[in-house]
């Protein structure tokens, strides 16, 4: 008889570049003010990396510290799955720079370029591969040096993008506990609206394609916040009527970190309030695919969580694309923050 198996979350980690970027440091080297960035969006300061460093570095060190937490060693994983669009290179893939770093020889490897809702896709691909019994121990990265691809004359977005990376360690069990359900959705009808035009087969990197601009992120911010408001709601009411749960489950939302105003309207659309929302958009801007992992690393070693928790995450992204996941917390807290 073949058992069925579950994924349960056993060690997370997380790490942001020392350099700190504020609100007031922006205000020297573009149009805007700390009032009107925390206005609008949430953000009071920023990590952001040093010229040279690359997004396995910050990827390693929180994938070391998910390891330590789980008691996992290196050459334990079966698979690594890391979520960027701020990839070391376009090939080999970071997971593959990851693996060599980290001396975990007989882990598959693989990148998920699904922008902010890499960390979701990630860990429902860790999710299936776990279930279909091929793999026990998957470890999930979000990593995202944004500052890389940010054009920092450009208001609407240098204010919002910055730098980091989580990580989460998966292990099959088989209690019908750990990650409840998942949903992912994408509409690559509007990926115009949040996009980088440079740097792929279309707009290879040419004196033409520098000079107008092409290798820095464009967004349509007004678009974006209307789209992730509205599915960032409904897929999250989608995910409870499948798997069974009441708004009163929840015991954390852990949204991307994008927008406080977006977190906020996600939030009253539960109808939950916001105490029973994590944020952290003031202390780390938006890191894209890194926003949960750190959030869920941060409530780990805080405490914040008891085994028999529900975790619902949710991220919208580029693409676009969006994902949503339910956690029954299963780990005992063993760290300090």
């Amino acid at each position: 008889m073949i058992k069925e198996l579950f994924a349960e979350v056993v060690g997370t980690g997380s790490a942001l570049p020392p350099k700190v970027v504020t609100n007031v440091d922006l205000e020297r080297i573009v149009d805007t003010s700390d009032e009107w960035i925390y206005t609008r969006t949430g953000i009071r300061e920023r990590h952001i990396a040093e010229e040279g460093e690359p997004a396995s570095k910050y990827a390693s060190i929180a994938a070391e510290r998910a390891l330590e937490d789980a008691g996992v060693r290196p050459e334990q994983l079966d698979f690594i799955l890391v979520a960027t669009v701020t990839p070391d290179t376009p090939f080999p893939s970071t997971s593959c720079i990851l693996q060599k770093k980290l001396g975990a020889p007989g882990a598959a490897c693989m990148d998920v370029a699904a922008g902010c809702s890499g960390f979701i896709y990630g860990l429902v691909t860790a999710d299936n591969l776990i279930k279909t019994g091929s793999y026990k121990t998957i470890l999930v990265v979000g990593v995202e040096l944004l500052s890389k691809i940010t054009d920092w004359t450009d208001r609407g977005t240098c204010v919002l993008l910055a730098d980091g990376a989580g990580a989460a360690v998966l292990r099959a069990s088989e209690k019908k506990t750990g990650i409840l359900g998942t949903h992912l959705g994408s509409d690559g009808n509007l990926g115009h609206l949040l996009h980088m035009p440079g740097g792929g087969s279309l707009n290879p990197a040419t004196h033409e394609t520098i000079e107008a601009r092409y290798h820095y992120l464009k967004m349509s911010g007004n678009e974006v916040f209307k789209h992730a408001v509205q599915v960032m709601g409904d897929i999250s009411e989608k995910l409870l009527d499948v798997v069974g749960l009441k708004r009163e489950d929840i015991s954390l939302l852990v949204p991307h970190q994008a927008n406080l105003r977006i977190i906020q309207a996600t939030a009253r659309r539960l109808k939950l309030p916001m105490d029973k929302v994590y944020v952290n958009i003031d202390r780390y801007g938006n890191t894209s695919s890194a926003t949960i992992p750190i959030a869920l690393d941060e409530i780990n070693r805080q405490g914040l969580v008891k085994p028999g928790d529900v975790l619902v995450m949710v991220a919208f992204g580029a693409g676009f694309t969006w994902g949503v996941a339910a956690l029954e917390w299963t780990k005992l807290n063993t760290l300090s923050s």
